[in-house]
């Protein structure tokens, strides 16, 4: 979840987003939100892609729950999801503690530790890092900024960045930045939560991880166009 989205939830709290305790002055918030949409790889494949978080808890502490993934032709290449407890460090950063699984490619669970929040500039910042049950340690950091083109129409570039501190052959894994994903998206908010969206997606595997790949006959780069919809409440 993004630093502005939660600001955002706090303020519409009042319209639903909450429930007061009796007896008491703390509020519960919560807040969901999601991405879905299809569309079509320069390898002519059919792509179908989610992205979705919902959480609960109070001004102080939070429980959240997220899924991400994505299908080709079909058939899920990667699918994930995580249960993180949150608590705020500063104004606009929360640190995470918590677990992920992932179903696909081959099921796995992990401990997952980071931080999130709004760095200089406006930019909506997310490190994690994991420790798989085999022991494999890597990393993610993902950077988003909005570019308000109108009242409605918001352009979304961002960047998200894979590493692993050793091989992990079983998932074609080398050690050392494994992959990067770009992603420019433009959204038009026919209300601030429901917004349909157009997306440019390129992906590439860095490194030994790209290395694996071309020994494996794979594919080191691929581009997508994707078309879906963007809601929360």
């Amino acid at each position: 979840m993004s630093a502005a989205y939660l600001l955002l939830a706090a303020a519409m709290a009042g319209h639903g987003g909450h429930e007061a305790h009796a007896g008491h002055d703390s509020l519960t918030y919560w807040m969901v939100r999601a991405e879905m949409d299809a569309g079509r790889r320069r390898d002519d494949a059919e792509t179908v892609s989610w992205d979705a978080e919902a959480w609960i808890g109070g001004d102080q502490s939070r429980v959240w729950l997220t899924s991400q993934g994505e299908a080709h032709d079909g058939e899920i290449d990667h699918a994930e999801f995580q249960l993180l407890y949150g608590e705020p460090v500063s104004d606009f950063w929360d640190a995470k503690i918590g677990v992920r699984y992932d179903v696909e490619p081959e099921g796995r669970a992990y401990l997952a530790a980071g931080i999130a929040g709004l760095a200089p500039y406006f930019f909506e910042t997310e490190a994690t890092a994991f420790l798989s049950e085999d022991g494999d340690f890597s990393l993610r950091l993902h950077q988003e900024i909005d570019f308000l083109l109108t009242q409605r129409l918001v352009l979304t570039p961002s960047v998200e960045i894979e590493a692993s501190a050793s091989d992990v052959p079983e998932l074609g894994l080398g050690a050392g930045f494994t992959e990067a994903r770009l992603a420019l998206t433009l959204r038009f908010e026919i209300t601030r939560k429901l917004a349909p969206y157009l997306a440019f997606d390129y992906e590439r595997a860095l490194g030994e991880t790209a290395s694996i790949a071309r020994a494996a006959g794979e594919r080191v780069e691929e581009t997508a166009v994707r078309a879906g919809i963007r809601f929360w409440f």
